[in-house]
């Protein structure tokens, strides 16, 4: 399925998508939707979350099958603000189309949030990247091998051919350096390259992708920041290096050790997004 859901489609699933919302939290006001890739999601706890809907429940999004990723949707109030928290994430990988991957941005529209902030866990292309940096995105490339645009116009503000010069808001990136600065961490910056896996990248793809530009690779994040982009919001993206790419290293790339790499950065993780989404609000 490499179709986006027809207009029709999405507008069910957002009526009862937002329903379902109403009937759990009543009337809310999010300005941030925050979307939790892997090794962020456990960051909830600190985030003053009040209740949470699995993902089972939400018409669009579906369970999840990836170790790491909960599929629960939380309403939390840190500082008071109201902030949805996808805790966890569709993959295109995951066979289900892109209906999944890309409805938290179709939500964060009709809820009317301004800003939707993206993570994720990704290995460090560039040299200087490390496991256990944060590299905020700049630009992406996209080598998913489609595009979630494609197909009929899914919704009356996406043009048919949008803009993507500017897709991670460079006052929202200039928001994150300064949190990162204010909890004593360093952030990195660059371009994130976003592949459809399962499987992790050869070596030989690796260095392929350097002399292309990019800086780290993943295999999410990029479907939702067009998506998003589109529809007008503010994108911000955040990686956690949690592995050196393929041929950086001599070790075998596993999805335990991206967790773990995760776990060991939650601490950090925490400081930062309570520092940032007040930040963001403003």
């Amino acid at each position: 399925m490499n179709l986006p859901m027809a207009e029709e489609s999405l507008s069910s699933h957002l009526l009862q998508a937002r329903q379902c919302l109403h009937d759990k939290w009543g009337d809310i006001e999010p300005s941030i939707i925050l979307v939790c890739g892997s090794g962020w999601g456990q960051t909830i706890d600190c985030l003053s979350p009040q209740s949470n809907i699995p993902y089972t429940k939400l018409s669009g999004m579906g369970s999840t099958t990836v170790a790491g990723h909960e599929g629960k949707l939380w309403l939390a109030k840190p500082g008071g603000l109201e902030v949805l928290v996808f805790q966890g994430r569709r993959h295109f990988y995951e066979g289900a189309g892109w209906t999944p991957v890309i409805f938290p941005a179709f939500l964060a529209h009709a809820l009317g949030a301004q800003t939707i902030l993206l993570t994720n866990a990704a290995g460090g292309i560039r040299p200087d990247l490390h496991p256990g940096d944060f590299m905020v995105a700049s630009d992406h490339l996209n080598f998913m091998g489609s595009n979630p645009l494609i197909g009929q116009t899914i919704h009356p503000l996406i043009p048919r051919f949008p803009d993507q010069s500017k897709v991670y808001n460079p006052i929202t990136r200039k928001h994150i350096h300064l949190a990162a600065k204010s909890t004593g961490q360093k952030m990195k910056e660059g371009v994130y390259l976003a592949l459809s896996g399962p499987a992790f990248e050869t070596p030989a793809e690796i260095q392929a992708y350097a002399k292309l530009g990019a800086d780290a690779v993943g295999m999410s994040t990029v479907p939702e920041a067009m998506v998003a982009n589109s529809l007008g919001l503010k994108v911000g993206s955040i990686s956690c290096i949690t592995n050196l790419a393929a041929g950086r290293s001599d070790e075998a790339l596993t999805h335990e050790d991206v967790c773990k790499t995760s776990e060991i950065s939650q601490t950090r993780m925490t400081a930062l997004l309570s520092c940032l989404l007040p930040a963001l609000a403003e």
